[in-house]
């Protein structure tokens, strides 16, 4: 616990960039959650944007919108 899943268009990132955003992200997670960094996973997962709106938008925002803690503007 926790759990970070994030689902994106496809992107180059550098192994360098995938640890900076991990870095980030691990950060505000321990500070707001009060937990260590060694019990926090992230996973990036690529998805094409025509793919999106079945895949991400459909089953995860609009079906789930009442644990968004940030809401699209699209």
């Amino acid at each position: 616990m926790p759990h970070i899943s994030i689902k994106h268009f496809p992107a180059e990132l550098t192994q360098q960039e995938r640890k900076d955003l991990s870095d980030v992200i691990s950060s505000s997670i321990q500070s707001a959650l009060q937990c260590s960094e060694d019990v926090i996973s992230i996973s990036m997962e690529e998805v094409a944007p025509e793919s999106w709106t079945a895949d991400v938008y459909q089953p995860e925002i609009a079906a789930k919108r009442q644990y968004l803690i940030k809401q699209p503007n699209y």
